[in-house]
């Protein structure tokens, strides 16, 4: 693989004026820039990343900001970042992913150094303290998730609010009258996260317009903590003939609770699950499911950043509509 100093020797100059014709931080000569070009096509030299960021003005990388938290279902949180990455891949552009949890000191790191072009944030918060920021930064930005106040940002989900209504209304065309959800952890809701917010608000929405008995607990991400989570909703009066599972990193431990109760889906109980597909499909018994489209979600988002670095593009909100599959695990309550 060539090297500058290759470039250099070939057309006869140092290798600061090659660096100086590529990175265009001094006036070189019409004659010697011509030269370089011509050594740098012959030699098929390739700049490194830092040398066409100095020439562009660009980094060609996108920021993800995505803390990696104790209550994160990882696996489902890389798959968006996958999607992302494959999307940006498309665009030219790479994806340097900032895992700590740190706020608005995240933000600020990697804007002022240049690191990257723009920024997408996950995780995002109802009442998020980064939003002011984002709103001075002068970076491109897009949310993936709704905060209470997106004014000036662009914003990309799955609509949460409706997926919980679409699980509920599903469950009572079936005859349901008493549901139950399995939510996410505690934290998730102490930190305000806005995707787990919207989705109790539809859930109980939807409860009370139909005049059916609701309940849900947060629950930790163990066994234990699930099993206790769940015979607490079971024991509830009237008992459940129906269970939503928000917090798909517990889906396999609700349905082994089940098991143990000798509770048969969905003979006795009826689970909707809302998380990746091939999760809902992979359980013994395949689960009704609502996909959180972390592909879609994350090639929208990419996009959205394009348009705003082409600076063709305003402030716009994304909210995908859910889709509901029926598989084997929800059926119609038998008339008795």
């Amino acid at each position: 693989m060539a090297t500058i100093d290759d470039v250099a020797r070939d057309a006869g100059v140092s290798a600061s004026t090659v660096s100086y014709v590529l990175s265009g931080k001094r006036t070189i000569s019409a004659e010697t820039q011509a030269k370089v070009a011509r050594s740098v096509r012959k030699l098929g030299y390739r700049p490194n990343a830092s040398a066409r960021a100095l020439a562009s003005k660009k980094s060609g990388a996108i920021g993800l900001v995505a803390p990696f938290r104790a209550d994160n279902n990882v696996p489902v949180l890389m798959q968006f970042v996958a999607a992302i990455a494959t999307a940006a891949r498309v665009h030219d552009h790479d994806v340097l992913l900032v895992t700590q949890e740190e706020g608005e000191e995240g933000l600020r790191r990697v804007s002022h150094t240049s690191l990257v072009d723009a920024v997408l944030v996950m995780d995002v918060e109802a009442d998020d303290s980064r939003l002011p920021m984002l709103r001075t930064l002068g970076l491109p930005s897009v949310l993936i998730g709704l905060p209470d106040e997106p004014r000036g940002l662009s914003c990309v989900d799955l609509d949460r609010r409706q997926a919980a209504v679409l699980a509920v209304e599903h469950l009572a065309q079936l005859g349901h009258r008493s549901i139950a959800m399995v939510g996410a952890p505690q934290a998730v809701y102490d930190r305000g996260s806005a995707y787990a917010l919207r989705f109790t608000d539809g859930f109980e929405s939807a409860a009370a317009k139909r005049g059916l008995a609701a309940n849900w607990v947060p629950v930790e991400q163990s066994f234990e903590a699930t099993r206790y989570a769940v015979e607490f909703l079971l024991d509830a009066d009237p008992a459940p003939t129906a269970l939503i599972v928000q917090n798909e990193a517990v889906l396999a431990a609700v349905l082994a609770v089940l098991e143990r109760r000798q509770i048969r889906v969905p003979e006795d109980i009826s689970v909707v699950a809302i998380g990746p597909t091939d999760l809902a499909v992979n359980q013994r018994v395949p689960l009704t499911g609502i996909d959180v489209q972390a592909e879609r979600i994350g090639a929208s988002a990419v996009e959205m950043l394009m348009k705003q670095l082409k600076g063709d593009a305003v402030s716009e909100i994304r909210l995908l509509s859910p889709e509901l599959i029926q598989r084997e695990s929800s059926r119609e309550i038998p008339n008795e």
